[in-house]
């Protein structure tokens, strides 16, 4: 009678949806198709199942449908529509892992009792996505970029264990004890912050956390212009690693200060883009997907020498080719665009792992299956840290099953909240 996911709990019995501290109003219909999608989580629904099980009696449209998707997703909050995915012509997958009643109280009190083995060094960190303070949601692609660059940073660093951003991400917008949040992701510290933008002027605020104990291990606060953001992302990541690890070698922590591009216009564009293109991966909505590639083109006018931007104007060209979809190229020339964009990200940055990433999807799909490998390996050398659930599917279609059971057991413990391969 009780489901638990995320931050909200689904009470059958009072017929009601609520969180910690308040309760959600849904209509009857929604509150049903809610029921029916936590019920099935980690399955695929079809829209006939949907309409089957909560109009069983009437004859509804597309648009009723949608609609009634719509207010479910509006009541959990789920705007990036990363808890319920639309699923392109087949129904919706609701993600969400959800534990009933009963099955609450035996995982809470196994989770107290043994929490997952933290890595024996204990230089390992989780971060935080960063809380945007400038009361403008419209800002928040440039919290969610910074956050994902101090990941970036750290994650060059071999002595350090750093959790990838989709997995802490999970909690971003939820009140949630941070040493909970450190159990549950197997990390030793956690890093949390905020940023707030008031025109040119960015005031950002971060502390380290003991997930043993709760204690502040280091806390700053950094003013800084706009265009200075790339300097602090270098300093909040060796400030870091100077508590976490004392023998960090020196030629990383000079391969972390990465080039950065020639303007901070560039890597703002950058960062709406990549904020679309997570949206896109949701959504699978082509316009998003379109619409990030124009901010990338954009980037690249600013400084043609971006390699990020490239490596990841390569993937955007491969999703177009896998869907076949015609925009502003024929479809069989997305794969072509694709490689040349991923080759020029690896010439720009030969020591930029995603650089390496696109490039060897790239050559997956063009069936240079040892080539491929060949990149994603690279892309781990370069970045003790690297994950990405591309690596596993590279492996299967170059016929090496064995190896990508164990790249995907390697990916699960950077990222306990992976996506799925289907992506």
């Amino acid at each position: 009678m009780l489901y638990r996911f995320e931050a909200w709990t689904l009470d059958l019995r009072r017929g009601c949806l609520h969180t910690a501290d308040r309760e959600v109003e849904l209509r009857p219909k929604s509150f049903d198709m809610l029921r029916h999608l936590v019920e099935n989580a980690g399955r695929l629904i079809t829209k006939e199942e949907i309409v089957a099980a909560v109009w069983s009696q009437a004859v509804v449209t597309d648009d009723s449908l949608a609609r009634c998707i719509s207010d479910v997703r509006a009541a959990i909050a789920d705007h990036d529509h990363r808890i319920i995915k639309t699923v392109l012509r087949r129904g919706y997958l609701f993600t969400a892992s959800v534990v009933r009643k009963g099955d609450v109280d035996r995982r809470e009190d196994a989770g107290a009792a043994a929490p997952k083995r933290l890595p024996d060094s204990g230089a390992s960190i989780a971060v935080l996505a960063f809380t945007n303070m400038s009361g403008d949601p419209r800002e928040e692609y440039l919290s969610d970029g910074i956050t994902e660059d101090i990941i970036t940073e750290l994650s060059r660093f071999s002595e350090l264990l750093v959790i990838a951003r989709n997995s802490t991400f999970q909690y971003k917008g939820k009140a949630t004890d941070v040493r909970l949040i450190g159990r549950e992701l197997g990390v030793c510290y956690v890093l949390e912050g905020s940023i707030r933008r008031d025109g040119d002027d960015v005031r950002t605020s971060a502390q380290l956390i003991d997930v043993a104990n709760g204690a502040h291990r280091w806390a700053e606060r950094y003013d800084r212009k706009l265009k200075d953001m790339f300097k602090l992302q270098a300093e909040l990541a060796g400030a870091i690693v100077t508590v976490l690890a004392t023998h960090v070698n020196r030629a990383e922590a000079e391969r972390a200060r990465t080039k950065p591009p020639s303007t901070w216009q560039a890597h703002d564009y950058y960062m709406r883009a990549t904020e679309l293109v997570g949206s896109y991966h949701s959504s699978f909505g082509k316009d998003e997907l379109h619409e990030a590639r124009r901010l990338l083109r954009k980037a690249l006018e600013i400084d043609p020498g971006y390699a990020r931007v490239h490596a990841a104007l390569g993937l955007s060209y491969v999703s177009s080719w896998v869907h076949r979809w015609d925009h502003d190229c024929p479809w069989p020339e997305a794969i072509d665009r694709a490689y040349q964009s991923a080759s020029d990200a690896v010439r720009l940055a030969p020591n930029l792992s995603e650089a390496h990433v696109s490039l060897g999807y790239v050559l997956s799909f063009k069936r240079q299956h040892e080539a491929a490998v060949a990149e994603f390996e690279r892309a781990i050398l370069l970045n003790p840290n690297f994950t990405n659930w591309r690596f596993p599917l590279t492996l299967v279609l170059a016929g090496e099953p064995a190896r990508a059971i164990e790249a995907l057991a390697a990916h699960m413990r950077l990222d306990p909240f992976y996506e799925e391969l289907s992506k």
